[in-house]
């Protein structure tokens, strides 16, 4: 590999006698990774009965390097979303999260969606995750993978940070802020990184994260954590950005972990501030902001299986009023949909909700066995599943929740995600084909199957994971997998 004769300069003078085990790095072979989703599965049963040659990732729950003959990708398995495929390294950064179910949760810069849905397997369906991008074809992809990994409790927007910041003051428990970089511990992996590297990209990325950072402070309660990442390992976008974060915020410090087999610790020698910057502080308090940066962590190829990684876990100081914060945000926003007459009854708007939560009941009385708890909420023509009440008026929102279908003509018609949402003993009446079998390969292709002698919507499944509706009528089960995910 060809590397910017720049960029290597510049990590020789950093690494020394290191650089040229830095350098070998870039020969070996690059692992490749999943990771399971145990709402679908465990990670033990997933060993146990998966077809891949797997070694357990160690900093990662459920995570599985696969084999460089693998390709899970084209596996029915994955459009059922039993596994998420994955830079193993990019696995480290929810883990540190240490999310809890119930927290709220989120993913500032968070497509295509690994680490957003790393963090929903951590939170068991319960409290709430935002997921935003900023990119509209991104955040389409993010959506896309929420919605594979039949995931109850997560809101996708597509929002700058400074217009999510006003909407949830000092609300999450945890915020991820996996931040746009200059991509240098992905050369091995993506060539495009290469060419399209420069310093002025460098400290153009360092100012930008400057910006999102300043934002998901206020998003933060008083005692959360915030955990920061990049897959770059210019200290401009790493140990600067925390020391230059944590001298502006007193009230933030480095949360010391327990780092994984592996991972090295930061450099604080790294760290070059303005004379400003350091008179801006005792010295004290910049020694010993210094001193921190040993506890966040650098992920290197060299030393670990997987790319070029770099995360900080900070803590904000906590306070008396953050639990009131919280509190008071929810009450606001209730009184505020009140007043907005989601809840009265006397608009259009209400009515209209109201007929198609009507007609979804009537759906699942007779598909249902075992529905989602959550807040119906109507866009246009789609019936969502709020996990929690959300004041989401001026967001671009892409998924407000669980979508639970569409409504048609006075009828109504499940979406994809509520159907991988659901197990087996969530339906009334379900069918499953082998994942080697002809009918999956046709049902994926867009084929009806023969049916039963029943009628009505059938959870169509795989090895019994689920991969989407069909409707059983006549003797056929009639295909509705979506035709944007049809295999050609």
């Amino acid at each position: 590999m060809q590397l910017p004769e720049l960029f290597e300069e510049k990590m020789k003078k950093l690494l020394g006698a290191e650089y040229e085990d830095f350098l070998a790095g870039y020969e070996k072979e690059r692992h490749q990774a999943l990771r399971v989703n145990p709402a679908k599965i465990s990670a033990e049963e997933f060993a146990r009965i998966s077809p891949f040659t797997l070694e357990p990732v160690p900093w990662a729950k459920n995570g599985f390097y696969y084999g460089t003959e693998d390709r899970p990708g084209r596996h029915p398995w994955h459009e059922s979303g039993v596994y998420y495929i994955q830079e193993p390294s990019a696995m480290s950064v929810a883990e540190l999260a240490g999310v809890q179910p119930g927290d709220r949760v989120l993913d500032l810069c968070a497509a295509p969606g690994g680490k957003s849905t790393q963090l929903a397997a951590a939170m068991e369906g319960k409290g709430l995750l935002v997921s935003n991008e900023i990119h509209p074809a991104r955040a389409k992809i993010l959506s896309s993978n929420i919605e594979r990994m039949g995931i109850l409790n997560a809101v996708v927007t597509n929002e700058a940070p400074e217009r999510l910041a006003p909407h949830f003051p000092a609300f999450f428990d945890r915020i991820v802020v996996d931040a746009p970089c200059s991509g240098e511990g992905m050369f091995r992996k993506e060539e495009q990184a290469v060419s399209q590297w420069s310093q002025d990209n460098v400290d153009l990325c360092a100012k930008r994260q400057q910006d999102i950072l300043e934002e998901a402070a206020k998003m933060l309660r008083p005692g959360g954590v915030l955990v920061y990442s990049t897959c770059t390992f210019a200290p401009e976008e790493d140990e600067e950005s925390i020391v230059r974060f944590l001298l502006k915020h007193p009230e933030f410090s480095v949360k010391k972990t327990e780092a994984y087999e592996g991972f090295a610790p930061g450099r604080p020698e790294w760290v070059k501030l303005t004379d400003e910057e350091k008179e801006s502080v005792s010295v004290e308090r910049l020694e010993a902001v210094l001193a921190s940066v040993k506890d966040t962590f650098r992920l290197w190829p060299h030393k670990l299986n997987g790319e070029g990684h770099y995360a900080a876990v900070l803590e904000k100081a906590d306070g008396n009023q953050g639990e009131e914060l919280s509190t008071l945000r929810i009450e606001k926003t209730e009184r505020k949909n009140r007043k907005n007459g989601k809840n009265s009854g006397k608009s259009g708007v209400v009515s209209a909700e109201a007929e198609a939560w009507k007609l979804y009941r009537e759906f699942a009385a007779d598909t249902l066995v075992h529905g989602h708890e959550g807040i119906p909420m109507l866009f246009g023509e789609q019936l969502y599943l709020l996990p929690c009440e959300l004041n989401l008026e001026s967001l671009r929102v892409l998924r407000p929740g669980l979508h639970l279908g569409t409504v048609k003509k006075n009828r109504f018609e499940p979406a994809h995600a509520l159907a991988l949402a659901l197990k087996a003993e969530d339906v009334k009446r379900s069918v499953s084909y082998g994942s080697d079998s002809r009918e999956i390969r046709a049902w994926l292709s867009g084929e009806s199957l023969e049916g039963s002698d029943g009628r009505g919507w059938t959870l169509v499944q795989t090895d019994g994971f689920s991969l989407g509706w069909g409707k059983q009528a006549g003797g056929i089960l009639k295909n509705h997998y979506p035709k944007g995910l049809r295999k050609q």
